[in-house]
C-alpha cells in the first residue's frame, strides 16, 4: 500500500486554508510566489498511473537527487489545476495539452507544461460484447463529458468506423458533430471518472487509461478498440503555474520523470497500457 494521502475535492474545499499553510508553507516554495524553494515539492496527481509513477520516483530516486517530494492524490480532473493555480500545490501530473488548453481558456488559469512523461491510450470497453462490430443498432455508449475527452472519444470511434464526424471537427467535437451514425448509437455523457463504473449500465464505454487501470481493466488486452500512440497529442505531463518552470525542485523532478529508471518502471508495470513518451 502506498502512503500517499488521498484528497477528494470536498476535503480540499473544507481544508483549503490548513492545506495551503501546512503542505506548502505560507512563506516559502514556488506555490506561494516566493523565490525560496527550500521546502518539499508538493505534486497533485491522479491515483493511477500518475501517483504510482511519482511514488516510484519518491521511493527510489528522489533522495539521491536531493528532492523532497510529496504526492497528493485527486480523483477528479479539475482540482489539480485549481490547486496549482492557487498555490495549494506546487505542480500537477495528470493531463494532456488539449485538456490543459481548454481548461486555461475556460477558467482563466495559467498552468503550463514542463515535461511530457507518458501516454495512456483511450479505449472502448464493454461487458456485453466482445468486439466493436458486435455492437447492436441503438447501442448506448458512455463517453466522458468534458469537452476534450468527449471529442477524443468520438475521434476514437470515428477512427474505427463506428461513426463519421463532420469535416474540420477538432478538439471540441460533441455528438451533434456526428455526420454519419450507421448503428444509430446513442451517447451517455458522464464524468470521466465514472465511465468505468457505467459499464454495467451501457453497452460500451470509452474510458481514459488511468480510470481503466484503476478499475482493474487492462487496456492493451481488454479494449475493443484502442487509441493509437503514434503522433498522439495526448501525452501526459508534469505542469506548474506559469513562472514556476525554473523552480530547481521542478527541474529535478522533470529530469527524474524522464530517466531510464522511470521508463523501465512504466514498461514493466503497465505492459503497454501506459507508454513512455520519452
Amino acid at each position: 500500500m502506498r502512503n500517499t494521502a488521498k484528497l477528494t475535492t470536498a476535503v480540499l474545499a473544507a481544508g483549503a486554508l490548513t492545506f495551503g499553510l501546512t503542505a506548502c508553507g505560507s512563506d516559502k516554495g514556488s506555490a506561494s510566489g516566493s523565490s525560496d524553494y527550500s521546502g518539499p515539492l508538493v505534486v497533485a496527481a491522479s491515483p493511477t498511473p500518475h501517483a504510482e509513477i511519482l511514488d516510484y520516483v519518491k521511493d527510489h530516486l528522489a533522495k539521491k537527487a536531493g528532492l523532497d517530494l510529496q504526492v497528493k492524490e485527486f480523483t477528479d480532473y479539475i482540482t489539480p489545476n485549481t490547486a496549482t493555480e492557487d498555490g495549494s500545490v506546487d505542480a500537477n501530473y495528470f493531463q494532456n495539452q488539449p485538456y490543459l488548453d481548454d481548461f486555461n481558456a475556460k477558467r482563466g488559469t495559467h498552468i503550463v507544461p514542463v515535461v511530457t512523461v507518458h501516454l495512456e491510450p483511450l479505449g472502448l470497453y464493454s461487458h456485453k460484447v466482445k468486439s466493436a462490430d458486435a455492437l447492436k443498432s441503438g447501442a448506448t455508449i458512455a463517453v466522458p463529458n468534458d469537452a476534450v475527452n468527449e471529442a477524443r472519444a468520438l475521434k476514437l470511434l470515428a477512427a474505427n468506423h463506428l461513426i463519421t464526424l463532420k469535416d474540420g471537427v477538432g478538439n471540441e467535437a460533441t455528438p451533434q458533430d456526428i455526420a454519419k451514425n450507421p448503428k444509430n448509437l446513442t451517447f451517455k455523457e458522464v464524468e470521466a471518472a465514472q465511465t468505468a463504473r457505467s459499464l454495467d449500465d451501457v453497452d460500451a464505454a470509452v474510458i481514459n487509461g488511468n480510470y481503466a487501470i484503476s478499475a482493474g481493466i487492462k487496456p492493451a488486452k481488454d479494449a475493443l478498440v484502442l487509441e493509437s500512440a503514434k503522433n498522439s497529442p495526448y501525452g501526459n505531463f508534469l505542469a506548474v503555474k506559469k513562472g514556476n518552470e525554473k523552480d530547481p525542485r521542478v527541474k529535478k523532478l522533470a529530469k527524474l520523470l524522464t530517466s531510464p529508471e522511470v521508463k523501465k518502471f512504466i514498461e514493466d508495470k503497465y505492459q503497454g497500457s501506459v507508454i513512455p513518451s520519452f
